[in-house]
């Protein structure tokens, strides 16, 4: 039986009703009053209000020049790694048609969704990695119209340098200066200048992402994200510096971050928080690392790795790494979560920034049901029919009679003028 070394505390509760009412009332002013709705929003809440919140080409090239060498380049390898891996999903989707029996022909088609937008958040930090997760799928998926909104530096001075040659690199086709509800807001139903969007997707704060769920029905959403969440299996043969490291690495997200070990080595355990002692002491996000650990993070010793598979698939955590001597057991065994780290060579951090991997994925235990934003979500899949007139002439019977024992004798005409036809 599992063991907690440490719990989580539980105690970061949001008032989440509060929330949806803010959300509600500010979505309905966008619905009712359009542009007018959106500006009085966005000074309210970011103090911004340009001329226009499109973000113009001669405001995108001095944000280029602005983008230190270095930095470009890292963004540039970022959104290769991406664009390969998304390219590469794609190649595995593929278009049919049957035949299932003689004369009915079945298909199926992958239609790219016509516009998407693509929300990058701001906050404590400027989301660079953001941009390639949620701009760069679509664009391979073929999606004509990409949008990408992101809100203002605090200072006033529009989209961070880096998120905004981020998006341009990704290939938004337009980019506003606009956040939070009104951000979503406008992209859902659409203001003067701004066509509305057919599906919304990125990570966003709890406004955000109340948001997207109000909207959800008008417009599709690839999810609704909750806090970052991070779990790692680790046995003796885990190093306790690199797994105390990836605890605090997920920790300073923000104060409602969740980390959880899950091992089976006491002494692991304890080797691991006399490490986090040691590195907490130099970590500069110390402040909202060690909240979130104290209040969200645990440490459960379990007796095997059977257990350790049991214990996690029932967290069905966003981001699992497993630090253990088998790991080809856990890859064939876990079942629930979002994306697999596998080894002490990579890390969760990887997978957030750019090894190639979408980080926009399932928390709160949706990982029980789906996975992460992908190239096929920006597809549709839809599928047609075709008979010939003899196997219309077979099948029209059946299906009338269906109908009938349904009670629905207008759909079993349609199927039985087709035996008067051919």
């Amino acid at each position: 039986m599992a063991e907690y070394i440490k719990k989580s505390l539980n105690k970061l509760e949001e008032d989440t009703g509060g929330i949806a009412e803010i959300v509600k009332g500010s979505l309905k002013e966008i619905r009712t009053r359009g542009e007018v709705a959106v500006r009085e929003l966005s000074r309210k809440f970011d103090n911004w209000d340009p001329q226009s919140f499109r973000v113009t080409q001669e405001e995108i090239e001095k944000a280029i020049k602005m983008v230190p060498e270095t930095v470009k380049y890292d963004t540039q390898y970022c959104q290769t790694q991406v664009r390969a891996f998304a390219e590469a999903q794609l190649a595995t989707l593929s278009e049919f048609e049957k035949e299932m029996q003689p004369g009915v022909i079945l298909g199926q088609k992958l239609i790219p969704i016509s516009n998407v937008g693509a929300y990058v958040p701001g906050g404590r930090y400027p989301i660079v990695s953001s941009v390639q997760m949620s701009v760069i799928p679509p664009k391979v998926a073929g999606v004509e119209r990409v949008i990408a909104c992101s809100p203002t530096m605090k200072n006033g001075e529009g989209i961070h340098p880096g998120v905004l040659y981020a998006m341009h690199l990704a290939g938004a086709d337009e980019i506003y200066s606009l956040g939070g509800i009104q951000a979503i807001g406008t992209m859902a139903y659409g203001i003067e200048d701004v066509k509305p969007v057919d599906f919304i997707v990125g990570p966003g704060n709890a406004f955000v992402a109340e948001a997207k769920r109000q909207v959800f029905g008008r417009v599709g959403i690839d999810q609704i994200a909750g806090p970052s969440e991070n779990l790692i299996i680790a046995d003796e043969t885990a190093d306790p510096v690199l797994v105390a490291a990836d605890v605090w690495g997920q920790c300073e997200h923000d104060y409602r971050a969740v980390t959880i070990l899950i091992t089976t080595s006491r002494k692991l355990a304890e080797d691991v928080q006399e490490e986090m002692r040691k590195q907490i002491a130099v970590l500069d996000t110390a402040e909202v690392a060690l909240a979130s650990w104290e209040q969200n993070g645990e440490i459960i010793l379990v007796a095997d790795k059977e257990e350790a598979v049991k214990v996690a698939d029932e967290y069905a955590i966003e981001h699992v790494q497993i630090q253990t001597a088998d790991l080809d057991f856990y890859l064939k065994n876990l079942k629930n979560y979002g994306s697999l780290f596998l080894g002490e060579e990579t890390t969760v951090t990887y997978g957030d920034k750019g090894i190639g991997t979408n980080h926009i994925l399932p928390t709160e235990q949706a990982a029980r049901y789906t996975g992460g934003l992908w190239v096929g979500k920006f597809l549709k899949t839809v599928t047609y029919q075709k008979c010939t007139p003899e196997a219309s002439k077979k099948i029209a019977p059946i299906i009338a009679g269906q109908c009938r024992y349904e009670g629905m004798v207008g759909h079993a005409v349609t199927a039985e003028v087709r035996l008067k036809k051919f």
